[in-house]
């Protein structure tokens, strides 16, 4: 099973063959933009090391031009800190870090599902909601969940959450949830991997399902409260496996794992 799944939709932006035709200086400082932000989740570039910005330029085989960019994008995402005499330093998070990371993305997802209900969704797009929820169905309807069958589940649960963002209509919302999930961790389906194992996995994920079942349930009533009020719960789930991952060790099994600060 991938374990970057909560990364994959970041990298598919490079697909576009023509656009790097057209924009070529833009595709160089977008590969070098992910070439690094691999290296910091792999943790090759040690947490709270400064960057040596000439060892990137050699490590990558980019220009400075690029590189600089890139180091710019990536503290805007939140990966990097800004360093107050000039420079970037590789960013460490608390737990506490990730758990408001993952409420974040519990309150963006709750307004984006309200407004989806009280603006009124495009039917074509909760037509592709509900086919992808059906699809999970199925894939849930097994009495064991094997590791293709999580694979599926972490890829057919990020495109309904990229549904549900699409279903408010707002681009402002749309870009502030894709730079929040794009934090290691805050992802819908972060913590889904370290869970594959887990006796209760198969559990956990019927009761998201559920969830997903209910809000868009909601969205199509037009009931804007609930619909919000379901979202911020659902963010629970990854709060209460945030406790879990922790308390059970599990955490390098996560990418990016170097990047959390330990409790004493």
């Amino acid at each position: 099973m991938p374990a970057r799944g909560q990364f994959e939709a970041q990298k598919n932006v490079t697909k576009n063959n023509d656009n790097e035709i057209q924009n070529p200086q833009q595709s160089i400082q977008l590969r070098a933009q992910l070439q690094l932000r691999e290296m910091i989740l792999a943790g090759e570039l040690p947490a709270g090391s400064r960057i040596a910005e000439l060892f990137i330029v050699e490590k990558l085989g980019f220009s400075r031009t690029p590189i600089r960019a890139a180091l710019v994008k990536l503290e805007q995402e939140g990966l990097l800190d800004a360093l107050p005499n000039g420079g970037y330093a590789v960013k460490t998070f608390s737990e506490r870090d990730v758990a408001e990371a993952i409420e974040l993305r519990g309150t963006l997802e709750g307004l984006s599902a309200r407004l989806a209900a009280e603006r009124g969704a495009a039917p074509v797009v909760l037509n592709e909601a509900r086919a992808c929820l059906q699809a999970i169905d199925t894939v849930l309807s097994a009495s064991t969940l094997d590791d293709e069958a999580f694979a599926n589940y972490v890829k057919l649960n990020e495109q309904f959450h990229a549904l549900l963002s699409e279903l408010s209509g707002s681009s402002v919302i749309a870009k502030e949830l894709e730079r929040v999930c794009g934090l290691p961790f805050a992802s819908p389906s972060g913590f889904v991997v370290v869970q594959a194992n887990s006796p209760k996995a198969r559990d956990m994920l019927v009761v998201a399902q559920d969830q997903h079942w209910q809000v868009l349930d909601a969205i199509d009533k037009r009931e804007g409260s609930r619909a919000e009020s379901l979202m911020r719960e659902h963010s629970r789930i990854a709060q209460r496996n945030l406790r879990e991952v922790v308390q059970s060790q599990s955490l390098n099994q996560l990418p990016g794992v170097s990047l959390i600060r330990r409790r004493n």
